[in-house]
């Protein structure tokens, strides 16, 4: 009897504790909890918004049928909690889109197709496919060769990120000699000129976004189209950095050169360390240089760009931080 009567009383105490802390917890008397009762969540996760419209190389893409539509939607939400990678992206594109932008305009090529760079190789120098596409603008091989890159054994200048991009430019405008439209280009790059060639004739289309193909090519113009409308507004999709927070734009020295017996001896003479010459001209794929006979140009970087200073960073988009 009196053991009932404490499990009656633990019970009792057990039931208003709880309901006392769920009250307070999401501010609701008991009645509210009953009638307003929710799953409890660690985050919240909002929806991009999605335009239905958006303008790329100077064109205007109507985004209301459901297909392009939802295809942006998709890859606007994948950008948008992809957090790390997208914020590096921007980060590392206030290095190299001063780089970028310059040779795109140099060679008639619409800005927009920095972004093309993003979507290729995430702005890894470094970055090689599983099928062996390198750098910036991630070429094959045969193709890097086709548009004038030199491919050694001590040498692959598709790591070279002025070379490369004067490259992609050469494609890009072969690629528009064949469609007169920027966006086919955009979707060839990844596809190849020979497959979307046939299958705007076999589909009778006039778009390479009306086109039925492989998922990575269905997408691959979207991804340019959302990573542009996040970069253009990182605000707006949840992404805030402060100047400090991007990195730097690094400085060079020029240094004109044939055969380099010994990479780190170089890099010694020139006050730098082997890894800094790695980093910044990863095309040097040795540790010595075979020039063939060809003059190779070295970027040594300025010794007083390799060190952070809070208020330094210069911001090549204001756009990109906080006001």
């Amino acid at each position: 009897m009196k053991k009932t009567w404490y499990n009656k009383i633990g019970m009792l105490f057990i039931g208003t504790a709880a309901g006392c802390i769920l009250s307070l917890f999401w501010g609701f008397t008991n009645d509210d909890v009953v009638q307003k009762e929710r799953p409890l969540v660690s985050s919240m996760s909002v929806t991009p918004t999605t335009p239905y419209q958006i303008s790329f190389c100077g064109q205007t893409i109507d985004l209301k049928r459901y297909e392009r539509h939802e295809a942006l939607d998709r890859e606007l939400t994948s950008f948008s909690y992809l957090h790390a990678t997208t914020m590096l992206l921007i980060k590392r594109a206030n290095r190299y889109f001063p780089i970028i932008e310059p040779i795109l305009e140099a060679n008639g090529i619409p800005d927009d197709f920095k972004y093309l760079a993003v979507i290729e190789s995430n702005l890894d120098q470094r970055a090689v496919s599983p099928a062996k596409a390198a750098g910036f603008w991630q070429f094959m091989p045969q193709t890097a060769k086709q548009y004038g890159l030199t491919i050694t054994t001590s040498v692959d200048e598709r790591f070279h990120v002025e070379k490369a991009t004067n490259a992609a430019c050469r494609y890009l405008k072969d690629a528009y000699k064949k469609y007169n439209d920027w966006v086919s280009v955009a979707a060839s790059y990844n596809a190849g000129m020979g497959r979307i060639s046939g299958e705007l004739e076999k589909q009778a289309a006039g778009s390479a976004l009306d086109l039925w193909l492989v998922e990575e090519t269905s997408r691959y113009v979207y991804r340019i189209l959302a990573i542009k409308q996040i970069f253009e507004n990182p605000y707006k999709y949840g992404f805030i950095l402060e100047s400090d927070d991007l990195y730097k734009p690094i400085r060079f020295q020029k240094v004109e050169t044939k055969d380099i017996p010994d990479l780190s001896e170089f890099a010694k003479q020139h006050g730098i360390t082997y890894a800094d010459l790695k980093r910044f001209n990863p095309w040097l794929k040795e540790r010595k240089l075979q020039s063939f006979g060809k003059i190779y140009t070295i970027d040594v970087p300025l010794k007083e760009d390799l060190y952070y200073e809070a208020g330094t960073v210069k911001v090549h988009n204001p756009a990109w931080v906080v006001k």
